[in-house]
């Protein structure tokens, strides 16, 4: 009878066994589905593992500031022109030379010299770690100066980034040249636009990569205006690492 028994029981325990097996094998397979990060963000970032960014801004030398302020000049002696002209331009690189532009074509020749020789200057130093805060939702998390780009969450089915004042929906992929004011550099945009009667608000974020792969950029943008006058223009460059193969 004790023998009966005796195997009962180990029938039992070896039954729950198995049942408490297949409960982790089956948790595990979820989390496995949960924790691979998408490709999108995954080529900039490793999931769980912090990074230093540095946030800065693009400098040129000093001796630049002479031909801008011509340009300047001349913008306000002719703004509609200049406003068509730039209108016409490729944004983000420096104006073609034309003689509206208030500089002579040695004076753009030196102008561009300097420009080539803009620099990173780096200001302030941060933390990024991409995490999943829940199943199907992810974030990219930036301390100090880069926290309203922690607020944003990304969804992998849409493609986009919900932020507390909307959706962030994917626009053209970026492809900057050498003379673009961050350099030569490709990557992913999203933005949010909204405008009503009094305020108009434009949000974007960009996750992106310089063309010589050695480092990468987190870019943020937040702008609020009413009737013409600027509420608020939050702008963020952050400078890190790429993923270690």
């Amino acid at each position: 009878m004790r023998s009966k028994r005796t195997v009962l029981r180990a029938a039992a325990v070896l039954t729950v066994m198995m049942a408490s097996a297949q409960l982790v094998t089956a948790a595990a397979k979820a989390s496995a589905k949960t924790s691979k990060a998408p490709a999108i963000l995954a080529t900039y970032l490793t999931k769980d593992q912090a990074v230093s960014g540095e946030v800065g801004a693009i400098v040129p030398p000093k001796e630049i500031n002479k031909y801008i302020a011509k340009v300047q000049a001349s913008a306000k002696a002719d703004p509609e022109w200049h406003a068509e002209y730039a209108k016409k331009a490729k944004p983000g690189i420096p104006l073609p030379w034309h003689d509206k532009l208030g500089l002579t074509k040695e004076e753009y020749e030196d102008y561009l010299k300097l420009w080539d020789q803009r620099e990173f200057k780096a200001v302030q130093q941060v933390v990024i770690r991409l995490e999943e805060p829940k199943p199907g939702e992810w974030m990219i998390r930036v301390s100090g100066v880069g926290m309203s780009i922690s607020l944003l969450r990304y969804n992998p089915e849409t493609d986009g980034f919900k932020s507390p004042n909307g959706i962030l929906k994917r626009i053209e992929d970026i492809d900057a040249e050498a003379r673009s004011i961050l350099g030569a550099w490709a990557g992913q945009e999203w933005r949010y636009e909204h405008n009503t009667e009094f305020i108009s608000t434009k949000e974007n974020v960009a996750l992106g990569k310089f063309k010589d792969a050695k480092k990468c950029l987190l870019i943020y943008r937040l702008q609020e205006s009413t009737a013409g006058h600027r509420l608020a223009d939050k702008s963020l460059v952050i400078r890190f690492s790429p993923p270690k193969k």
